[in-house]
């Protein structure tokens, strides 16, 4: 399949999700649909069925649910006619779909078979004063397991740590003989097992990781993987879980760290696709639930215009009893908030194709 469409065919399926939400949760609470639109005006398509027209419009960024009187409360079908309840179930809804979206997907590449580098993951330096120098933890050491999960790989052992912390976490090693070299293969189960705590740090020095250890993968085969259905789906629903906190944890490094992280726009995202569509389906499929949950995340930020602005708009109402902000300027805050977001695209946009034209592969 040709790049374009892999990405077109990738921001459509995250886009019809998202909007979904909002679409079914809008229908449920009897509120007027008046256009679900796939893409921005201008419109190049539309058709109605009953009081609803559904449009195909010229850029394909995104799409919208226009609803009756999104924040006139006059009609009894506008959305902001309804209960507190179901204006914030409608509104993030959108949002929850792309996670479902995410869980799908992911459960997906563990029924997809996959080659996973399987090996020994050898620590061959500890950081003076790191946490694994306070924890015990020695060159030589074999990681066998964190946790209590399995460790097979650098990038299972990078996970496993990112995901955790600033929390103690229990590393099971495989301590070799004093005659063995540190990095030199080792039969499993021929050291002594030992487990330490160590607590990963969120903002380490320069030139060291959250544990302050050098590793390295030795001994490595390549296995290929896949789970029937009823193994997947669980895996699936936990590899979600684990994504939105790592992304947590990045958002909350890069505030320790003082690095502001590197967005990545439209042309970003294509170009990403294209590197990706070429490790194969399984890949695809896991950067799109990526994607899915960025694109959950990114929506539920108390932003005006985003549906966590409009969901903070009726929380103060709520908090102020009922009491709703004037839909003037409710409508001015969104129209500021539309104008910060093309501003941001646009210079996100720009960047992209600086790093494009440089030959800098974007999003690295």
């Amino acid at each position: 399949m040709p790049p374009l469409l892999t990405f077109l065919l990738v921001l459509g399926v995250l886009v019809l999700a998202h909007e979904l939400g909002h679409f079914i949760t809008a229908r449920l609470a009897g509120v007027k649909v008046l256009e679900f639109g796939f893409g921005f005006p201008p419109r190049l398509l539309a058709v109605r069925r009953g009081e609803t027209i559904y449009s195909i419009n010229l850029l394909p960024l995104g799409g919208f649910v226009k609803m009756l009187g999104e924040e006139d409360p006059s009609d009894p079908r506008s959305l902001a006619a309804q209960p507190p309840l179901w204006r914030l179930i409608i509104l993030s809804a959108g949002a929850a779909m792309n996670v479902l979206l995410a869980v799908v997907l992911l459960s997906g590449t563990y029924m997809v078979p996959r080659d996973v580098p399987v090996g020994q993951v050898v620590i061959l330096e500890v950081a003076p004063g790191s946490p694994a120098e306070v924890g015990g933890l020695k060159p030589g050491d074999i990681v066998r397991s964190i946790n209590g999960r399995t460790i097979r790989n650098i990038f299972e052992l990078q996970e496993e740590v990112n995901v955790n912390l600033g929390r103690d976490i229990l590393v099971t090693v495989e301590r070799p003989p004093e005659a063995v070299i540190p990095g030199q293969t080792m039969p499993p189960g021929s050291g002594r097992p030992l487990t330490v705590r160590v607590t990963p740090r969120w903002n380490p020095p320069p030139g060291q990781g959250p544990m302050g250890v050098r590793i390295q993968q030795v001994n490595t085969k390549i296995i290929t993987e896949a789970y029937p259905v009823w193994e997947a789906v669980p895996k699936g629903v936990e590899r979600s879980y684990r994504l939105l906190v790592l992304f947590k944890n990045e958002i909350l490094t890069s505030i320790a760290r003082q690095i502001w992280p590197q967005p990545v726009g439209p042309i970003g995202i294509y170009q990403m696709t294209e590197q990706i569509q070429e490790l194969g389906p399984s890949y695809l499929l896991e950067f799109t639930a990526l994607l899915s949950l960025n694109l959950a995340i990114l929506n539920m930020l108390p932003i005006p215009m985003l549906d966590g602005g409009r969901v903070l708009f009726v929380l103060i109402e709520v908090a102020r009893g009922g009491r709703r902000i004037p839909p003037e300027k409710e409508n001015l805050a969104h129209l500021l908030g539309l104008m910060l977001l093309l501003v941001i695209i646009a210079v996100v946009s720009y960047y992209d194709l600086v790093r494009l034209l440089s030959g800098e592969s974007v999003g690295r």
